[in-house]
């Protein structure tokens, strides 16, 4: 559904949950992603993703005796409408959390608002400034570019790569990813010898990947960037006939990617959460059962693919309801406090142990490496 605001409204479910469900207030769940524009193969499954899961725990009989309620907009991969929008869900909608924030720049956009109002916010953006410095009322679900960098980096240098170009989008996820592979690189034993950028609405990268091929000291490339863009790179960097390893960062997990560049993507390698791989996991790993449920709900309803997008979303969704169930209420600093309290908490992304000092709960090893092999998704080997 692409309209500029989604209401799955609870009482379309009231009568399945009774007299009591029906008198007592909705808990409003909050939400602004981007469901079109540059950014829509990130947001639209996260809207999906919340629209399912709210009708399904409905059916159940809701939280807390409580139906659950959903406002949902849709930010069309605008900074400015994601800060508008979230100014409507707070002073309008009254909503009591939100999640949101398909991209960084949208949630850091959305961050000061939340926090003057005092109103739990869980996103799915991969910045790491988000959550460092930790800030009272903002937790996300995605892992930060910082270990992003990193994991993609261990690889690199099981591999036996040193010499690195990084290639980076030149606004929001793209200069923080930036920032954070020049601070981990060297931890590893990996030298950037050279870097190139390249807009987020550029369509064509030809010109800096042929400064990078010129470079015979370059033993990978590490692209850094959200949207159209990695796309683009990649295609642009199959038609120059590169070779050398490439490497992407989780931004672009997801089966749509693959569609976007069809053979260009083979060989490339990135960090991405599990649900993409589930068969290959072992039955004993607590994770199958958690992404395996996931994707068979979203297939047979959506009739589409999961990604892991919309993974981050159910993610964010389970960890407030878990919260509130934990604190009996949904008095936002009781929530907030639960949120903070989450520990072992076994999702599609990896085992959340959130505190005070780290409101994403993910660490270096949340993630399983995976690589692109004849069109289909594969733990890299």
């Amino acid at each position: 559904m692409k309209t500029s605001m989604h209401r799955w409204l609870a009482g379309l479910a009231l009568a399945a949950l009774g007299l009591t469900a029906q008198a007592a207030d909705p808990i409003r769940i909050g939400s602004v992603v981007s469901t079109t524009g540059s950014a829509g193969f990130i947001g639209d499954p996260q809207m999906k993703t919340l629209q399912m899961y709210v009708e399904s725990i409905n059916k159940q009989g809701g939280v807390l005796g409580r139906p659950l309620e959903l406002v949902a907009y849709d930010d069309g991969s605008d900074v400015s409408k994601a800060n508008s929008f979230t100014k409507r869900l707070i002073s309008n909608d009254r909503v009591d959390v939100i999640i949101g924030g398909s991209m960084s720049g949208a949630a850091m956009s959305m961050i000061p608002l939340v926090e003057q109002a005092e109103i739990p916010f869980i996103t799915m953006a991969g910045a790491i400034s988000i959550v460092d410095p930790v800030k009272k009322w903002v937790f996300k679900t995605s892992l930060t570019d910082r270990i992003v960098a990193e994991m993609v980096f261990r690889d690199m240098q099981k591999r036996g790569i040193s010499k690195i170009a990084l290639f980076s989008e030149n606004s929001g996820y793209g200069q923080s990813g930036k920032k954070e592979s020049e601070l981990v690189a060297s931890k590893y034993g990996i030298q950037i010898v050279t870097q190139e950028s390249y807009g987020a609405k550029d369509t064509d990268m030809t010109a800096q990947l042929t400064k990078i091929k010129a470079r015979p000291d370059v033993q990978a490339v590490f692209v850094f960037g959200a949207g159209q863009g990695p796309a683009v790179v990649t295609r642009n960097y199959r038609q120059q006939a590169m070779t050398r390893p490439l490497y992407q960062s989780y931004a672009v997990c997801s089966n749509e990617f693959i569609r976007l560049v069809g053979d260009a993507a083979d060989g490339i390698r990135l960090p991405c959460t599990a649900m993409l791989v589930a068969g290959e996991l072992a039955d004993s790993d607590p994770q199958k059962a958690v992404v395996s449920g996931y994707a068979k709900s979203y297939e047979t309803l959506w009739k589409s693919e999961v990604s892991h997008f919309g993974g981050c979303a159910y993610d964010a969704l389970m960890i407030y309801l878990d919260a509130v169930k934990r604190a009996g209420t949904t008095d936002k600093a009781k929530v907030r406090d639960a949120i903070e309290q989450t520990r072992d908490m076994v999702l599609t992304a990896g085992r959340y142990n959130m505190s005070p000092a780290d409101h994403m709960g993910l660490d270096v090893n949340a993630y399983p490496m995976l690589e692109i092999l004849n069109g289909r998704w594969a733990l890299a080997r």
